[in-house]
């Protein structure tokens, strides 16, 4: 049974990434896509570079943050072979390109504006996902 307190967590953290997401369209008018931010301090133009940084920082600091809070919830503990989670990486990285975002910037803010090409890459990425999973634990790659 779900507690109350259970379902606060995911809500307040969704509305603060709505608010960020909202925030960063509202400031900067750039979506926060983290691929397309990322991918803009790879390719650095000028004038363009420290919200970028500051945006992939914070994410990066929160993230330590929250591990050093409560580190019950970052376990590394996956069963999987360095080998296998970089080819898991490599294939992530392809397919955000291939689809021309993430989900963060598809899935947040393309639905949000409507984005005919986010109601078509969000289902897209997740049943792909949900594909992959299902063939690896039918096959016994992944249990």
């Amino acid at each position: 049974m779900i507690t109350d307190f259970e379902i606060i967590k995911p809500l307040l953290g969704g509305v603060l990434i709505g608010f960020a997401s909202a925030f960063l369209m509202l400031v900067r008018g750039r979506i926060a896509g983290v691929s397309g931010i990322f991918e803009g301090l790879l390719r650095p133009k000028s004038g363009d570079i420290l919200w970028r940084f500051l945006f992939i920082f914070g994410l990066t600091v929160g993230g330590y943050a929250m591990a050093s809070i409560m580190p019950e919830r970052f376990s590394l503990e996956t069963g999987r072979s360095i080998e296998l989670i970089a080819l898991a990486g490599l294939l992530v990285g392809i397919g955000v390109h291939l689809g021309c975002g993430c989900t963060s910037g598809h899935g947040i803010c393309g639905i949000s504006r409507v984005s005919m090409r986010s109601f078509t890459a969000v289902p897209t990425f997740m049943g792909a996902g949900a594909l992959v999973v299902w063939f690896l634990r039918s096959t016994g790659v992944s249990s």
